[in-house]
């Protein structure tokens, strides 16, 4: 029979060793008077196992500290507010506060925050004060702070110690959970405080641990996680980790809390005796719980420590034998037995009541899976305002592309939208444009506001590598516009995590509006990989310089994703997962505040072997620099007049803009800024003398007034 070995065996082994170094048998539950194990300060745990020949000693609490063990010597740095930071050097095992208590100033730190709860922030996510001080890497920097507590701060399971294995730390394995939960189980932080100033806490777990167990210890968690049958989904492959299961390949990755469904979580049967010891604990930390009941106490490590079975009497007047015992949570069984029968009997559940009762589970999944793209009501009604500022683009009444008014009477859209019928050489458009900005409807009549000429145009990699693809359209001075969206609203920088929003008219239909998340560059190989595995007879990608290889589907497919991993030509874009395609390039991208951020410019396209488009990832153009190149290309071209439109936006992020805009000039010693000053246009104008001024300036002045102009 095979073998089955828990995350605690290794500390069977080592507590049964006798003299010799010959290892013992495991000792076995039976009914024997039982001893009070040695436990760290205030911890009350029981003991869990007897030996049947007398009283052999107990395994070791996992998280019980033991003696410190060395380990290879390590400095890193922490702060406490708007202190300078302080270096420290740990050579020994230990948890982080373990270490920090070793400094006066920390000491000092703790002794004003005595009733606060301390908060530990690495990289931007929280850790635990009994986080293994062996993680902190060299030179990495912590930040020190306390925090309100709900109540008294809770202690990981089995004291404030955790338990320090001998060995290198590879035999730990760290994760990130949110703070928010999915849908029905959003609120699963003890302290509130830490789910509305961050949104991710490090668990630490041992190899050969369950995932339930790595949670419970972390100490941070509501019993609520514990009582309702959860799981962990990943926040970008969405694939799900039960409770259950191992942690051993989750290192590195973030995980989002769900609800599966609102059964009883499954009970499990005890196969190692970390699992007794955990279930014992469960019961003393729920007392602490915010307005939560208290579980009741585990009938598993109830049974273990009963000195001697009760004798029942059985229907014929027989006792019970002593040697019976009773069915671990066998009257929770009976009970929840009962209470289904009793269903079935009134008809309750039948059998298609239960496959509804599936798929309305699966949609409760999903829809808690994608909860960060969902949005306010007045941030859709905004939307839909904002709306009336997208355009589809037209050329000879074909629908090519999408934009939006930016400012003045000029529209914004890609410049691979109309670079097949311009001529860079003479500047002029070969074919009739015209732009339609209420095409909402397939019977809509709308003949659009025409094109009059392309005021400024750039597809290729600029000077340092960076691709650039914008036109800027000029429509018809006899045709009555609102303002632009710089003069309405603000635009952002580019946002580095979250939900986005994009409006625009994908493959040449009706206007519509995505809402998506951005996805993380550290994350991109991740997309990539779910799509290849997701299409394993291979893709055909839309770039005709795969078509025109002729190796095998497999090896053009293999060369198409490498190729997506490896693509640093749009390194500044912001990359999401987005459904508009073909005909949505120049869509506004908007955050969740409403800024425009971004344009929509295309994505990495292919067609599956049932010969439908997708794209791996979609990206979009950042708008700031955008329209710095913008500016640029005026000012080289001399077009005034384009410029001083601009300028009379007067929007609030025009000052960030201007000020990254003088480093580029200076560092490439763009001299066109400053002669412009003689020309005669500029010099009539207040607001275009002004703004070339500014760049006249050698030393680093703060940002003029955007009033001034």
């Amino acid at each position: 029979m095979t073998e089955m070995r828990g995350p605690m065996d290794k500390v069977v082994t080592e507590e049964t060793e006798n003299q010799d170094g010959k290892s013992s048998q495991p000792p076995q539950p039976v009914a024997v008077p039982c001893v009070k194990l040695e436990t760290s300060p205030g911890c009350t745990s029981p003991p869990l196992l007897q030996s049947q020949q007398g009283l052999a000693p107990a395994p070791r609490n996992p998280l019980v500290k033991q003696e410190e063990e060395p380990h290879a010597t390590h400095s890193f740095e922490w702060c406490w507010g708007k202190e300078k930071p302080t270096t420290w050097t740990c050579n020994k095992a230990g948890t982080i506060e373990d270490v920090l208590k070793r400094s006066h100033k920390f000491t000092d730190v703790a002794g004003k925050n005595q009733n606060k709860e301390l908060v530990i922030v690495k990289d931007g996510k929280l850790i635990s004060s009994h986080f293994p001080c062996i993680l902190i890497k060299k030179n990495e920097s912590l930040t020190v702070k306390y925090v309100k507590a709900v109540n008294k701060p809770q202690q990981p399971v089995g004291g404030s110690h955790h338990r320090q294995r001998k060995g290198p730390s590879d035999e730990l394995v760290v994760f990130d959970v949110l703070t928010k939960g999915g849908t029905n189980v959003a609120n699963i932080m003890r302290n509130q405080v830490l789910k509305n100033d961050f949104q991710e806490i490090a668990v630490y777990a041992y190899k050969g641990e369950k995932v339930r167990h790595a949670l419970k210890r972390d100490g941070r968690f509501l019993n609520t996680v514990f009582k309702k049958n959860c799981a962990l989904s990943h926040k970008v492959t969405e694939k799900e980790t039960e409770m259950s299961s191992l942690v051993d390949d989750l290192d590195g990755e973030i995980f989002q809390i769900i609800l599966l469904n609102k059964s009883d979580p499954p009970l499990s049967q005890p196969g190692s005796l970390d699992d007794a010891y955990m279930m014992q604990n469960e019961s003393q930390r729920s007392d602490s719980d915010v307005n939560q009941d208290p579980l009741p106490q585990s009938t598993t490590a109830k049974s273990l420590n009963d000195s001697k079975p009760k004798e029942k009497s059985m229907l014929d007047g027989n006792k019970v034998p002593e040697n019976i015992y009773e069915i671990p949570d066998s009257k929770q069984k009976q009970k929840r037995l009962s209470s289904q029968f009793k269903d079935l009997v009134k008809g309750k559940k039948t059998q298609q009541g239960s496959k509804l009762s599936r798929i309305q589970n699966l949609f409760r999944v999903e829809y808690g899976k994608n909860v960060e793209t969902c949005m306010e009501v007045k941030t859709v009604k905004k939307l839909m305002d904002i709306s009336r500022f997208v355009c589809q683009v037209r050329i000879n009444g074909r629908a090519e592309g999408s934009g939006f008014l930016l400012f003045g009477k000029f529209v914004i859209t890609n410049g691979h939208v109309v670079k097949d019928i311009y001529d860079e050489s003479t500047r002029q458009l070969n074919e009739r444009v015209n732009v339609h900005f209420s095409y909402e409807s397939l019977d809509q009549m709308d003949f659009g506001e025409s094109v009059e000429e392309v005021a400024g145009f750039e597809y290729g990699h600029d000077e340092s590598g960076h691709m650039c693809d914008w036109a800027l359209l000029r429509l018809g001075a006899d045709q009555e516009l609102p303002d632009g969206l710089l003069t309405i609203m603000h635009f952002g920088s580019r946002p580095q995590r979250g939900g986005i929003c994009i409006i625009g008219h994908p493959y040449g239909g009706v206007k519509k509006m995505d809402p998506c998340l951005i996805v993380l560059p550290e994350y991109r190989n991740q997309v990539v990989e779910r799509h290849r595995c997701e299409n394993p007879e291979g893709v055909c990608p839309e770039n005709p310089h795969y078509r025109k290889n002729q190796e095998h589907i497999q090896v053009v497919t293999n060369r198409f994703f490498e190729d997506v991993k490896k693509d640093e030509s749009n390194r500044q874009a912001l990359m999401y997962e987005s459904c508009f395609s073909f005909g949505s390039s120049g869509s506004p991208v908007f955050d969740e505040h409403c800024n425009v951020v971004a344009m929509h410019s295309g994505g990495y396209a292919y067609r599956n072997a049932k010969g439908e488009s997708q794209s791996v990832v979609e990206y979009g153009y950042p708008l700031s620099i955008i329209i710095e190149h913008i500016i640029v290309q005026m000012v080289e071209r001399r077009r005034f007049d384009v410029l001083k439109e601009y300028l009379a936006c007067n929007y609030t992020y025009h000052r960030n803009v201007i000020t990254n805009l003088k480093k580029l000039v200076e560092s490439r010693n763009l001299t066109a800024f400053k002669s412009a000053l003689s020309n005669s246009v500029v010099t009539s104008d207040e607001s275009l003398k002004a703004f070339f001024e500014f760049f006249s300036q050698r030393d680093e002045p703060v940002p003029m007034d955007s009033d001034a102009y």
